[in-house]
C-alpha cells in the first residue's frame, strides 16, 4: 500500500481524472452562474435608472432609494444565507437562490410603481445575499487545492460578466426607454442556475459535517475521478474531529478564529468603502457629468468600462494561483489609490469639454481595472478559504453581509456627498480609504495559495500560520 501525504499527488486514472475534472469545472460554472446574476442585477440599475427617474420622476433621494434598497434584502440574505447552507446544504441553497432571482426578476419588469419596484429590488437584492455566501462556499469546496483560487475567482469573472451583460441590455433598449426589458431579462441565468443545480452534487465537506460519511466519500470520489481518495477524504474527517466543539456563532470569537474574522469583516469594508459600487451603479451619471450628455453615449462608455472588468478578472484569475493573492491584492490596491486621486483631480479641473471626458473614462476604466485583480475576486476566495468548517458558511455569511452593509452605506450617500462636496473631494475621500485598505492587507492577510482548507484551518488552530510573505 502507497502512503500519500495530504500535499502529494494521488496516481489516477487519466480518463477518470478528465472526467472528474469535468465534472467540478461544470459545477464551478453552474454556481458561478449565481455570481453572475449578481452583476446582472447589481449593473443594470446604471442604465435603467435613467429611465426609472423619468418614468416615476425621482427626486435624487428616492434615486438613491431604488439604487440601494437592492443590498438591504443582499445584507439579509447573506447573513442568512450561510447559516442556512450550513443546515441545508450548499446546493440546496443555490436552488432557493434561482426561484427567488427568478421571483425577483418578474416582480421589478411588471411593477407599475416606485413601491413595486423597490419590493422587486429588494428580493433581488435578498437572492444577491444568499449567492454572494454561498456560491464560492459551495465552489471552494469541491475544487481541488492546486486550482481553487481560479475556480473560486469564476464567482467573480460571472459577476463582471453580468455587469457587462446588464451593460449591454441597458445599451439595446437605452433607445426605446424599455427598462422593463433590462430588469426582466435576469430571470433567463436564473432559470440556468436552476436547472443546473438539479443534476450537480451536493460538496463533500457539507456531508462530512452532517455525518453522511460514506454520501461524502461517494462525492469526493465522483468529483476526483478515482478510487483512491483516503488522503483527503481523512484529512477531512480528522480535521472535524479536531473541531468537534465547534458549531456555533459565538465560536468566532475564539482567540484562534478571530484573527480570521477579522480579516474577513475587513476586506469586506475596504471593497466597498473604496467605491467601486459607485462606478457600477453610477458609472452613466459619472460619465454624464464629465462631459457625455447622451444616454446612450454614456451607457456605452459605461459597457466599455465593464469589458475592461471581465479581461481584467479573467487575467486575475490566470495569476491568482501563480502570483498568489497577497501580490495582486497589495498591487491592485495601490492601483486602486493612483486612479482615485487621477480621477478626483480630473473632476477638479474646471472645464469638462476637451477631452476631460474620454480622459474621465479611461481612468475609471483604469480604476476598475486595479479593482478586478484585487478586491474583486480576492475577497470573495479569501472570505471561502480561511474558515474553519464547522462554522464555514455562517462566517462567510457574515462577512458577505457586512460586504453588502458597507455597499448599501455608499450606495446610499454617494451622490448625496456629490452634492455636497462635488466629485473631486468625493473621489479623494475613497482615494485615502483605499490606502487604508492597502495598509490593512499588507499587515494583517496572509498568503494562502497551494494549501489545502484543511491546512488554512488548522494553521489558525495551532497558531502557527505561514508567515506572511513580504512584497
Amino acid at each position: 500500500m502507497v502512503n500519500v501525504s495530504p500535499n502529494s499527488e494521488v496516481p489516477i486514472d487519466a480518463a477518470a481524472s478528465q472526467a472528474s475534472t469535468l465534472v467540478v469545472y461544470v459545477a464551478a460554472a453552474f454556481a458561478a452562474l449565481g455570481g453572475l446574476l449578481f452583476g446582472y442585477d447589481t449593473g443594470v440599475i446604471s442604465g435603467a435608472l435613467i429611465f426609472i427617474r423619468q418614468s416615476f420622476a425621482l427626486s435624487t433621494f428616492h434615486q438613491e432609494i431604488v439604487v440601494s434598497v437592492v443590498l438591504v434584502g443582499a445584507c439579509m440574505g447573506a447573513l442568512g444565507g450561510g447559516r442556512l447552507a450550513d443546515r441545508l446544504g450548499r446546493r440546496k441553497m443555490l436552488l432557493v437562490t434561482s426561484l427567488i432571482f427568478m421571483a425577483g426578476a418578474i416582480v421589478c419588469a411588471a411593477a407599475m410603481s416606485v413601491t413595486t419596484l423597490v419590493v422587486g429590488r429588494t428580493i433581488v437584492g435578498l437572492g444577491i445575499g444568499f449567492a454572494s455566501s454561498t456560491v464560492p462556499l459551495y465552489i471552494s469546496e469541491i475544487a481541488p487545492a492546486r486550482v481553487r483560487g481560479f475556480q473560486v475567482s469564476l464567482f467573480q469573472l460571472a459577476i463582471t460578466v453580468g455587469i457587462l451583460a446588464a451593460y449591454l441590455v441597458d445599451y439595446s433598449f437605452a433607445r426605446t426607454e424599455n427598462w422593463r426589458w433590462m430588469l426582466g431579462l435576469a430571470f433567463v441565468p436564473g432559470a440556468m442556475l436552476f436547472l443546473g443545480m438539479l443534476v450537480l452534487p451536493e460538496t463533500p465537506r457539507w456531508y462530512a459535517q452532517r455525518a453522511q460519511l460514506d454520501s461524502a466519500r461517494r462525492v469526493l470520489m465522483r468529483i476526483r475521478g478515482t478510487q483512491a481518495v483516503d488522503a483527503e477524504f481523512n484529512e477531512i474527517v480528522a480535521t472535524l474531529q479536531q473541531a468537534h466543539e465547534r458549531g456555533q456563532l459565538a465560536d468566532l470569537l475564539l482567540p484562534e478564529v478571530r484573527p480570521a474574522l477579522v480579516i474577513g469583516v475587513g476586506l469586506a469594508i475596504f471593497q466597498q468603502i473604496t467605491g467601486i459600487n459607485t462606478v457600477i451603479y453610477y458609472a452613466p451619471t459619472i460619465i454624464q457629468s464629465a462631459g457625455i450628455s447622451s444616454a446612450s453615449g454614456a451607457i456605452l462608455a459605461t459597457a466599455g468600462i465593464g469589458l475592461v472588468n471581465v479581461i481584467m478578472t479573467v487575467v486575475s484569475m490566470w495569476l491568482i494561483d501563480r502570483a498568489g493573492r497577497r501580490a495582486l491584492l497589495l498591487t491592485g490596491i495601490a492601483g486602486m489609490a493612483i486612479s482615485l486621486g487621477a480621477l478626483g483631480y480630473v473632476f477638479h479641473l474646471p472645464a469638462r469639454a476637451g477631452g476631460i471626458a474620454e480622459i474621465a473614462v479611461f481612468t475609471l476604466m483604469a480604476y476598475v481595472a486595479s479593482f478586478a485583480i484585487s478586491l474583486g475576486p480576492i475577497f470573495w476566495l479569501l472570505i471561502a478559504e480561511i474558515y474553519p468548517l464547522k462554522i464555514r458558511g455562517a462566517a462567510e455569511g457574515i462577512a458577505a453581509g457586512t460586504n453588502w452593509a458597507a455597499n448599501f452605506l455608499v450606495a446610499l450617500t454617494f451622490l448625496t456627498l456629490v452634492q455636497m462636496f462635488g466629485p473631486s473631494q468625493t473621489f479623494w475621500l475613497y482615494g485615502v480609504l483605499a490606502v487604508a485598505a492597502w495598509i490593512f492587507s499588507y499587515y494583517l492577510v496572509p498568503e494562502t495559495k497551494g494549501r489545502t482548507l484543511e491546512e488554512i484551518e488548522n494553521s489558525w488552530r495551532l497558531k502557527r500560520p505561514r508567515p506572511l510573505p513580504r512584497p
